[in-house]
């Protein structure tokens, strides 16, 4: 069971509007660049770095390597689910 905290956690980092914005672009279920993410959210490189950094932690998106680039995806189908609903209210 989620815990509170857990549960605060995870609305605290989605309600974020620059996350926000990048949990939506990933919705299209393509895997992005961070500077993709960055320019989508209107902050710095170093700034979309911290988010998705964060985000990674509490398992919303995950990442991978390729080349000099970092690639994220949302983490699993219910990170859209949860998006949509959301969007919904």
């Amino acid at each position: 069971m989620t815990t509170v905290n857990a549960l605060s956690e995870i609305a605290a980092l989605i309600g974020d509007p620059a996350r926000t914005a990048m949990l939506q672009l990933l919705m299209d279920g393509r895997a992005h660049t961070a500077s993709d993410l960055a320019h989508t959210a209107g902050v710095t490189a170093q700034t979309a770095s911290g988010h998705l950094s964060r985000m990674v932690e509490a398992n919303l998106l995950t990442a991978r390597a390729e080349g000099r680039n970092r690639f994220y995806r949302l983490a699993s189908p219910d990170v859209a689910q949860v998006m949509e609903s959301l969007m919904a209210l």
